[in-house]
């Protein structure tokens, strides 16, 4: 029963931060900025560990089943 809620949770979790990710990394090949009004390298650096870190959280979430 209280499988469903960690499968939808680590599901978006791991959705999230690969969407974010792919976003982050297209815009960094493309040589366009991440957030407006930010440091280029900045914004890159923590849009890069919020990614990962939804992906980690996503993945140990999926583990706790």
């Amino acid at each position: 029963m209280e499988s469903g809620p960690a499968i939808f949770t680590g599901v978006v979790f791991c959705l999230f931060g690969a969407a974010l990710l792919t976003w982050t990394v297209t815009r960094a090949r493309q040589h366009r900025p991440v957030a407006q009004d930010v440091s280029p390298v900045a914004s890159l650096v923590v849009a890069g560990l919020v990614a990962v870190t939804a992906l980690a959280l996503g993945a140990w979430s999926l583990t706790r089943l």
